[in-house]
């Protein structure tokens, strides 16, 4: 996994190997009984259909501005390449709207699975420790929990 930290601060950007074919690392980032395996809460009511909204929730974060509470919505995929989402905090006080995109590669006997989550406002505090928090999330939670889900895929 890629673990240099990103100079960029509107973006986080991680690459993780799995050694899994495409079309089942796609089955966990898109079949909602996958899903809730290893994201937040309200990941099971995902479907794959371009302008479907749906919410997650988590632990607030007070110093992020995090709220516990984000509205998604499917942008764009493209089968077993690439799927982009929208997450918006629902509190209208946070201005975060970030977009998610994941991006798979073949890679020998597995997948390469880039993440990039983009739109981080470098000039707002709170925006820098969400950055922060959810850098460290994706590297040393979210995408364990990905690799632990596919190892017991079948």
């Amino acid at each position: 996994m890629s673990t240099a930290p990103d100079d960029d601060l509107t973006v986080i950007r991680v690459d993780q190997f799995f050694p899994h074919p495409p079309a089942k690392v796609w089955r966990a980032l898109t079949e909602p009984d996958l899903l809730v395996q290893w994201q937040m809460r309200g990941a099971e009511d995902f479907r794959l259909e371009v302008g479907h909204r749906y919410r997650m929730t988590s632990v607030p974060r007070p110093s992020s501005n995090f709220s516990g509470v984000v509205e998604v919505r499917v942008l764009a995929y493209d089968v077993e390449r690439m799927l982009r989402l929208r997450w918006a905090d629902v509190d209208p006080a946070n201005p975060a709207n970030w977009t998610i995109t994941w991006t798979l590669e073949h890679e020998g006997r597995g997948t390469r699975l880039f993440l990039v989550h983009e739109g981080f406002d470098p000039d707002d505090p709170a925006q820098l420790m969400a950055r922060k928090i959810m850098d460290g999330g994706w590297r040393s939670h979210v995408l364990r929990a990905l690799g632990q889900t596919l190892e017991r895929l079948r």
